[in-house]
């Protein structure tokens, strides 16, 4: 006579065979030849500034990994402000009109190609470099995002990145989420 205890025994050691046997065929997946895939995220430290007259700041980067089997060609990522945010975006690239000169001193710039005009999209390529190799990674360094404290605030900074492998983009795993509620003035109730 089995007993409830060895029936669900029984039940659990099926569900960790299918468990097991689910983990393999997604290794597997991993290590096919000629396989293209990449992880993006951020990184970031914050100075968030409750005082009405001074500016919160993000400082961020923006990595590419190239976890796949082989070479990613023409990379390329959208940081993507909200519509109508409170949040401004500076960062260390260049624009297509500027002399080459100005784009290859010493370490990896990254050029803006989308209408410098808009606030809330940052399409940026990096500068002489189309391949990203198996393994390697490629980083927007040192971005800022600043906004004001005098307001409530709330919004998603997102990323995308982009290759010919994959036109539609891979989001970050991390987006960066900011909110918080503005001070009123003293004295609002007396």
């Amino acid at each position: 006579m089995i007993t409830p205890v060895e029936d669900k025994i029984h039940e659990l050691q099926q569900q960790t065979n299918a468990y097991i046997r689910e983990i393999k065929t997604l290794v597997e997946a991993l290590k096919m030849p000629n396989r293209v895939n990449l992880i993006s995220y951020f990184t970031s430290a914050f100075n968030i500034s409750y005082d009405s007259e001074q500016e919160s700041l993000c400082l961020g980067s923006y990595h590419i990994r190239n976890i796949g089997s082989k070479p990613i060609t023409n990379p390329s990522i959208c940081i993507q402000l909200p519509k109508d945010s409170p949040f401004y975006f500076s960062g260390r690239y260049v624009h297509e009109n500027f002399t080459p000169n100005l784009k290859t001193q010493g370490q990896q710039h990254w050029e803006r190609f989308n209408d410098k005009l808009s606030k809330e999209e940052y399409w940026l390529r990096p500068v002489g470099k189309t391949i990203l190799e198996q393994n390697e990674t490629l980083s927007f360094t040192n971005f800022q995002i600043r906004w004001s404290h005098n307001l409530s605030y709330s919004g998603t900074i997102m990323g995308f990145t982009y290759c010919d492998q994959l036109t539609d983009g891979v989001a970050v795993l991390n987006p960066i989420n900011l909110n918080g509620i503005g001070q009123t003035q003293e004295g609002d109730n007396e």
